[in-house]
């Protein structure tokens, strides 16, 4: 029998009967191995050398930034900031939950974490307001997904790693993006607001605005301390994560106070838990990758697209169409870590600027996840508002044909990626 037909048939076997994702990678890709005569003596030391990257201890330092800031009460008073000069506006509510999103992502790197420290707060003070509940879930799960394109972003740091090009010039590329889709979030969400006629907040005085504004400085300072530490050289990427972690411990339990001993473990355990994830996904990823490189997948790979694909253009449009199809089913991390080895050798054939198909590859990973069955932001959204999944993807479904629009921009004009990093 045909080892990579095994493969893969095994691995869409164990995903159906929802055995996680890693295991489901790492177990298929050994049952192919040992149909190649491989020997698995070196597959534990590939699984843990793997892990053996500077690069990669960046991802537990902003998922732990990323939980404290919610736990700790930042991302309350920067809300509570945002409402303060915008609330009173049509649409101002909808408007604070978008820039929220945005500041949060330029901390966590993480979809689901956004989604949930925003969401939490946000839904339901839009629902008091007047919003419908299906247009908040929608706009949470979709506003939430910026939080892996905005930089710093966990699965741009993955991709550099297998790419091997430097994290610093993929978080320069997702500013234009991250700041685009936010725009046209923003943009879609005062018109939806003014038609529906939803309510808005009390105004409040300059003397309120600039105290909530004082409260909330730490959090504003701290986006500010982790990008503009990495692109003036002071810090690497990693080194950035671990003071962003260090500067939310400090402002949680010395100068908000709301972190106290028993909520601190609470964090440190749930940064554990999706670090460990994450971390098994890699690890499981090299023995796929072990198999790949044995079977000269990639090469098989290319030849056969440059035999069926005329251009460059029908290329990104068929690749585009598959990772709609995987997000249905797959993690993104998963996704980036099964397809990127087989697309590097392409991308060279077609003169695709690797950069660049790192945005259009992000962009997508953040429609998977919206796109049910398994979309992570719907399962958190509806978590936080106590509504069953079919009813999130009712109200995320306009803001998934606005991110697609986003995402045709960023293929069209690849300079919306690339002029920040000449």
């Amino acid at each position: 029998m045909n080892p990579t037909f095994v493969l893969f048939f095994t691995f869409a076997i164990l995903c159906l009967i929802r055995v996680p994702i890693a295991i489901s990678l790492g177990l298929s890709s050994i049952i192919a191995l040992t149909l190649i005569d491989f020997t698995l003596y070196p597959v534990i030391q590939k699984m843990f050398s793997s892990l053996n990257s500077a690069t990669l201890m960046a991802i537990p330092g902003f998922v732990f930034a990323g939980i404290i800031m919610s736990k700790g009460g930042i991302s309350y008073y920067l809300i509570e900031s945002l409402k303060s000069w915008v609330g009173h506006i049509r649409g101002g509510l909808a408007v604070v939950t978008i820039l929220a999103c945005m500041i949060f992502a330029a901390i966590s790197g993480s979809s689901p974490a956004t989604a949930a420290a925003i969401g939490s707060i946000m839904i339901p003070g839009m629902v008091k307001a007047g919003y419908s509940k299906k247009y908040a879930m929608g706009l949470v799960a979709a506003s939430g997904t910026l939080g892996i394109l905005i930089p710093p972003s966990i699965p741009l740091i993955i991709y550099g790693s297998v790419a091997e090009v430097s994290i610093g010039k993929l978080f320069t590329a997702g500013i234009l993006p991250g700041l685009l889709l936010g725009g046209v979030l923003l943009i879609s969400a005062i018109i939806h607001a003014r038609i529906n006629n939803y309510g808005r907040l009390p105004k409040e005085t300059m003397e309120q605005r600039w105290k909530k504004s004082g409260k909330a400085i730490w959090g504003f300072a701290l986006p500010v301390l982790i990008l503009g530490g990495i692109y003036t050289g002071i810090v690497t990427p990693t080194e950035a994560a671990f003071v962003a972690s260090f500067y939310g411990v400090i402002v949680s339990v010395f100068i908000y106070r709301e972190m106290n001993w028993k909520k601190f473990i609470e964090v440190t355990k749930e940064s554990i838990n999706i670090t460990a994830m994450i971390f098994l996904i890699i690890a499981s990823a090299m023995i796929f990758g072990m198999f790949l490189t044995t079977e000269q997948i990639p090469q098989d790979f290319t030849a056969w697209v440059e035999s069926h694909a005329a251009n460059k253009w029908i290329f990104i449009i068929a690749i585009n169409l598959m990772f709609f199809i995987l997000g249905m089913f797959l993690e993104a991390i998963a996704i980036i870590l099964i397809t990127l080895p087989i697309l590097l050798p392409v991308l060279t054939m077609f003169d695709i600027n690797v950069i660049h198909f790192a945005i259009i590859m992000t962009i997508n990973m953040e429609l998977a996840m919206i796109t049910p069955p398994v979309g992570l932001n719907l399962f958190v959204v509806s978590g936080i508002s106590k509504e069953k999944v079919g009813a999130v993807v009712r109200g995320v479904l306009p803001f998934f044909a606005l991110m697609i629009l986003a995402l045709v921009l960023v293929v069209i004009f690849p300079e919306i990626s690339l002029f920040l990093t000449k």
